[in-house]
């Protein structure tokens, strides 16, 4: 045998031993979730803009938010028991703006922008040369040479393809800079972790408002779903589809919370010496709504944000509803929404039907027969690309952020979500995802069941590799 034929038998000898490797991982898995079990509930304590508030208080907006609501026990069941997983507590006096789309997003997003006075910090997974990126980065420049200081973190893989070159005027003109885990090992500032990504979008303005949601900055939201407008100058592609996705504009005490996530990501990265602004100004209350921010990194030992979701999830006593971009379940999310099903809760699944990635479609759609045969229901977004991952429980728990139903966001994703309570947000969650059904196709046990040899076939090999998308 020659030596080339010795090499290339080799490389597949590898090639399977690594494919083996792989399939067998699947079988192992990490704990997501600490033992929920062995937690004690404590009383659930509340802050404002000034601390912790007292007992009493705490048990007065505690027994309104039951009020308000229907009858339910998601607050006495799981909210203690929350607060110990996550860490972050829940704070009072905040006013919480839904924002749909990209272009709806961007204004509210320019507005801040233009009105910031101290600091702009910015942190978000793609930032691209475009339209839209070139616009932001010309509004960043223009505060940073008023005086305002702008820091900028943004992912080194999300951010591949936009070159150096375009941060440059704002680094020329005084802002700070950190690309997060870089790819090339040789400009890494910390143990070369390129799995490891920040898929976190945040922009936190003056210490006092916060931007929170799905959004990355990308012409690929220039035109909104639902007939909700456009961004730009140039003309939105007609033939391209919409991007539907879903953000949020908090202000309040709530914008603290934020603004140590945010840092803390900036030190752990090792970035460069902040300028001295006030990050963390006196705030006021903003507003009635009560708000969690949750952050999520790798190098803890299970996904908070995951956590927060599961024992939402298992103390629904009405409904479930999941809108989210990649679904690809653990085992513990899918006994979690069977198990609801079998305590009488109506689970509804949104999910896209079209998608920027074929692979994690397909492994989402294999656990559609497991799914269905469980009577949960699952829907598929027409005529726009869906991308938000949002939440709402019993009509009283909402979430929104950046995390993503799959493992890449509960293994290897640093990713952030705002929690809120309450029924009178509950409702407007409610009512985007009854508009968001209007625009779906239910799909069918009896009809799914009827898909071609060759969808099965995709989703069997997308399955092998869910656990790595």
């Amino acid at each position: 045998m020659d030596t080339k034929k010795i090499i290339l038998q080799r490389v597949a000898q590898v090639a399977v031993a690594l494919l083996l490797t792989l399939v067998v991982g699947c079988s192992s898995i990490p704990t997501m979730v600490p033992d929920m079990s062995l937690r004690t509930s404590r009383a659930v304590q509340f802050e404002g803009a000034h601390g912790a508030l007292s007992p009493k208080q705490s048990k007065a907006i505690l027994t309104k938010l039951k009020k308000d609501g229907d009858d339910t026990n998601i607050f006495d069941k799981h909210l203690a028991l929350e607060a110990e997983i996550v860490g972050s507590p829940l704070v009072v006096g905040n006013k919480v703006e839904l924002l749909i789309d990209g272009p709806t997003t961007y204004n509210a997003m320019f507005a801040a922008i233009e009105a910031a006075k101290d600091h702009i910090n910015m942190e978000t997974f793609i930032i691209e040369n475009d339209e839209v990126g070139q616009r932001f980065i010309e509004l960043l420049v223009k505060k940073q040479r008023s005086g305002v200081q702008v820091n900028l973190i943004y992912d080194s893989v999300g951010s591949l393809n936009t070159p150096a070159s375009f941060f440059t005027p704002l680094i020329e003109s005084g802002g700070k800079v950190l690309e997060f885990n870089p790819v090339n090992p040789l400009n890494t500032r910390k143990t070369w972790q390129v799995t490891q990504r920040d898929h976190r979008k945040l922009l936190i303005v003056d210490g006092q408002t916060a931007f929170v949601g799905g959004i990355n900055i990308s012409s690929v939201y220039s035109r909104g779903s639902h007939g909700s407008g456009s961004f730009g100058k140039s003309k939105p592609d007609k033939d391209k589809q919409p991007w539907r996705d879903t953000h949020l504009r908090i202000a309040g005490p709530i914008a603290d919370e934020f603004q140590k996530l945010f840092l803390a990501t900036w030190y752990l990265q090792q970035g460069s010496p902040l300028e001295i602004k006030h990050y963390f100004p006196e705030l006021s209350p903003q507003g009635n709504d009560v708000v969690r921010a949750i952050g999520s990194s790798p190098e803890e030992s299970y996904s908070l944000i995951f956590s927060t979701l599961l024992s939402a999830i298992n103390s629904a006593e009405t409904n479930i509803f999941l809108t989210n971009a990649y679904f690809v379940p653990d085992p513990q999310m899918l006994d979690a929404l069977k198990n609801a099903v079998k305590r009488g809760v109506d689970v509804k699944l949104l999910l896209p039907e079209k998608t920027d990635s074929f692979l994690v479609l397909n492994a989402s759609r294999s656990y559609y027969d497991e799914l269905l045969s469980a009577d949960i229901k699952i829907f598929e977004r027409q005529d726009a690309l869906l991308h938000a991952k949002t939440a709402v429980i019993d009509g009283v728990w909402s979430t929104i952020g950046s995390t993503n139903l799959d493992w890449r966001s509960f293994v290897n994703n640093q990713e952030i979500n705002a929690v809120i309570l309450g029924q009178d947000f509950g409702t407007q969650m409610q009512v985007l995802f009854d508009k968001d059904l209007e625009s779906s196709k239910q799909i069918t046990l009896e009809a799914w069941r009827k898909r071609t040899l060759s969808a099965r076939i995709k989703e069997r090999a997308a399955r092998l590799w869910a656990r790595w998308l």
